[in-house]
């Protein structure tokens, strides 16, 4: 499938995406997010095509932490086989994962019914909450972005394997899709499920959700639609239940509720886990934590953090 820039006389560049971290674990593919604060202005490039051309330097967050790119035997072949149909292509900018600033992409006619509603899933991972939901809604189209090559490929086996003819993926840094590739209103659902929480406090400036995101995704969710977000780290979840509330955009579906001692982050906070002492008479008074969306299949990070003692944090909001 392919999309056309408004220049095609662009040639794309494809230097190096930015490392990964020490810490983070790949089979998890978790996304996160670099964004400049006016307490800590970016600093200017010292070397590198950068230092010449502005252009090739990121000023917007950067949506992944790229991890290996190697692929089983399987991964292939489900490439080979798959990639002309279901795999979005779109214009490259400088970076592999980057795209045209002037692209126009027609994301519904890459589906073969454009018409039905579309949910987006963003750092899909290996796929496994895409394919589930993409078999079990065959009424919904599901749209799959994600910069993990080996994930992706492993979505396209799940979907060759079960037949399912409503998934597209595409391969890109998730702010770019936002502003470039999605339009106004396109989207139904917006899913995020466990972006990576940048445990150290020094590093929470790097978390993917910001008030700067939240505007990013009300422009592309249709009134009415829903932002769904999940994490296993109480504070990040605090952050994203404090930008919901604080946004104009949306509205806790479930304000309020699971507060005092139903609330899972009650719970978490009693106990001396994510390298935290217990705080024995922490209350959650806000509450506001989404029931665990029964649409969302058990991955397998999901299950590594239930199996490390971690509660699971589910929020829900509606675009006003």
């Amino acid at each position: 499938m392919t999309s056309s820039p408004a220049d095609s006389s662009a040639e794309p560049g494809a230097p190096a995406d930015p490392a990964g971290t020490p810490g983070a674990t790949a089979d998890a593919n978790q996304i996160t997010a670099v964004e400049p604060t006016a307490r800590t202005p970016r600093r200017q490039p010292v070397q590198g095509k950068a230092v010449e051309d502005p252009s090739f330097y990121r000023a917007e967050p950067v949506s992944f932490v790229r991890r290996g790119e190697r692929m089983t035997a399987g991964q292939e072949r489900a490439w080979e086989e798959m990639k002309d149909e279901i795999l979005i292509d779109v214009p490259r900018h400088h970076a592999s994962t980057s795209i045209l600033p002037d692209a126009v992409i027609d994301i519904p006619g890459a589906f073969e019914h454009p018409e039905r509603p579309l949910t987006v899933e963003i750092g899909s991972g290996l796929g496994e909450a895409t394919a589930h939901a993409a078999a079990e809604h065959p009424e919904r189209n599901f749209l799959a972005v994600e910069v993990y090559t080996p994930g992706l490929a492993k979505l396209m086996e799940e979907v060759r394997d079960r037949g399912l003819k409503n998934v597209r993926v595409m391969q890109a840094n998730a702010p770019e899709v936002l502003d470039i590739a999605l339009q106004p209103g396109q989207v139904d659902e917006l899913w995020i499920f466990f972006s990576d929480p940048w445990h150290k406090k020094r590093h929470h400036k790097r978390r993917l959700i910001t008030d700067a995101f939240a505007e990013r995704a009300a422009s592309v969710i249709r009134p009415g639609g829903t932002w769904r977000l999940a994490t296993d780290w109480s504070n990040y979840a605090e952050q994203m239940r404090e930008i919901i509330a604080n946004s104009e955009d949306f509205v806790n579906l479930h304000a309020g509720e699971r507060a005092g001692l139903e609330s899972p982050l009650t719970d978490i906070r009693r106990q001396e886990i994510e390298n935290r002492e217990a705080e024995p008479e922490f209350v959650d008074e806000l509450g506001g934590w989404a029931p665990r969306f029964e649409g969302r299949t058990l991955t397998s990070f999901e299950a590594k953090a239930l199996r490390a003692g971690r509660n699971i944090f589910d929020l829900s909001a509606r675009r006003a």
